[in-house]
């Protein structure tokens, strides 16, 4: 445990914990929605934040997070014009973040450098103000999904029906779009833009296949959220390789193993199934013959 000596370890750790509850929850909506990849495009999206920020020499880490909760809300806007097919959202926004990121690190090429740590994540890259703000997103994120966790999750199955129920669609909707592009933005310094989307999604898409239930599976994936990033930040502090693509990777490790246990499990299950339906006909018949046997003639 001598790298929790070190401060940015530290910062590292208690980012990384702060990001993995709200994401992996964050996560279990995203995929009951339909909207797994709106993560990906966010991030995407705040990487033009990014190098807008060090182009104009401002706080790259709070215009990514500026620019991400922009385009989270030109989702939503723009989702209601293809109603029919809502993806072709993620896929506009996606185009317009990627081609102005380009654009404004073509315009600056010392720009180049400075973006490895945005682009795979880097534990001394979070500094004393993004603990801060990752602190505020975490806790917003919680209270948000704590409040309103019933309307949430009727509308991820139904959103007309929520509507007719009363509920204001519109702007749960809305409130959800923002949180998740803060949550992004937030995730930046831990796994980077490239792989933010494996914290968002890997955990909630084994917490689905095992929980019994919704409230079991937000616990589940928040655990798993937890035990990846504090797995995979221990081994880049061990093995020196990047803080972003060794928690993709102990995530990623985490929701095979964890899928083969459950096919395993699910294999038994069954086994055992068909050998108690296999005994019970034969003691049915017996029972049955005995009792034509000695019944009066």
């Amino acid at each position: 445990m001598g790298m929790l000596h070190y401060d940015f370890m530290q910062r590292a750790f208690y980012a990384g914990g702060l990001i993995a509850l709200a994401a992996s929850a964050l996560g279990v909506y995203l995929l009951l929605r339909r909207q797994a990849l709106i993560a990906d495009m966010l991030s995407h999206v705040s990487l033009a934040g990014v190098a807008g920020g060090t182009y104009l020499h401002l706080n790259p880490s709070l215009t990514g997070f500026a620019v991400a909760v922009i385009g989270a809300v030109a989702v939503e806007y723009v989702r209601h014009f293809y109603k029919t097919y809502s993806e072709i959202s993620i896929a506009i926004i996606m185009v317009g973040g990627l081609s102005s990121a380009v654009v404004l690190m073509s315009l600056n090429q010392g720009v180049n450098k400075s973006f490895t740590s945005y682009l795979f994540g880097s534990v001394v890259a979070v500094s004393s103000t993004e603990l801060q703000l990752i602190g505020a997103v975490a806790f917003a994120a919680g209270l948000f999904l704590y409040l309103c966790r019933r309307p949430l999750y009727l509308m991820a199955f139904d959103e007309e029906t929520a509507r007719t129920g009363g509920l204001p669609v519109k702007w749960l909707s809305l409130g959800f779009s923002v949180l998740t592009g803060m949550i992004v933005a937030a995730a930046m310094p831990i796994v980077g833009v490239l792989l933010v989307s494996s914290l968002v999604i890997l955990p909630a898409s084994l917490a689905i296949r095992i929980a019994p239930n919704f409230s079991a599976t937000l616990i589940f994936a928040m655990i798993i959220g937890l035990t990846g990033v504090f797995s995979g930040l221990t081994a880049s502090y061990a093995f020196s390789t990047p803080p972003g693509g060794t928690i993709a990777l102990v995530l990623l490790l985490i929701l095979l193993v964890g899928i083969g246990i459950k096919k395993i499990a699910v294999s038994i299950a069954r086994r055992r199934s068909r050998d108690r339906k296999a005994k019970r006909p034969v003691g049915i018949s017996q029972q049955s013959r005995f009792s034509n046997d000695s019944a009066p003639q």
